[in-house]
């Protein structure tokens, strides 16, 4: 457990002046690109952003420490972003296809397969074509993708914040990078 979380939670639910404010700088850009990536709508992404720190602070003396402050505020904005996606009836992640599933690929070559995507696709064209193709994807799609290549988060955290399997997670992984691939080969029209 991180001492400086512990301070700053102790500090929060103290009421100290300040504190929450401190929180709310601290973690809303994780907050924002868990629910931008899911919704995708700027008005209701800072909607859902209040809602999900009013949460964290509602439910913050129920945070045990057995995970990252991170995790925990990653999971609750995960949690209103994905109830926002239900209500409106917008399916979170594309069907499974069983030849996906029986792919024959190790666990460890599903969470990587040696693509580095902001490498592969370094300068400003490939980097618009490369979002705009991010953006394609499903929601859970471009939130998974977000947690692990832009927040750097671990697979386990990212387990801990979606409450998805950690198998579930790095296949979704690798379905999207081969699904990003495959549109950035048919927009330039060479292999990637």
């Amino acid at each position: 457990m991180d001492a400086a979380d512990r301070a700053l939670v102790d500090a929060v639910l103290a009421g100290r002046a300040g504190a929450f404010e401190r929180l709310v700088r601290e973690y809303q850009g994780l907050c924002w690109h868990v629910i931008q990536r899911m919704v995708r709508h700027p008005e209701d992404t800072r909607e859902l952003c209040q809602e999900a720190f009013l949460r964290v602070h509602r439910y913050l003396h129920q945070y045990r420490f057995d995970s990252p402050l991170k995790s925990w505020i990653g999971q609750v904005a995960y949690s209103v972003a994905k109830r926002h996606l239900e209500r409106k009836r917008i399916p979170l992640a594309e069907p499974v296809a069983v030849a996906d599933e029986e792919d024959g690929l190790s666990p460890l070559e599903r969470i990587d397969d040696g693509t580095d995507l902001q490498a592969a696709h370094a300068d400003a064209e490939e980097q618009r074509r490369l979002h705009a193709a991010i953006e394609a994807l499903p929601p859970l799609q471009r939130t998974l993708l977000t947690l692990y290549h832009l927040e750097e988060l671990p697979i386990g955290e990212i387990a801990a914040i979606t409450g998805l399997a950690e198998g579930t997670i790095k296949s979704h992984l690798f379905r999207s990078r081969k699904t990003l691939r495959e549109m950035l080969e048919a927009r330039i029209g060479v292999a990637a």
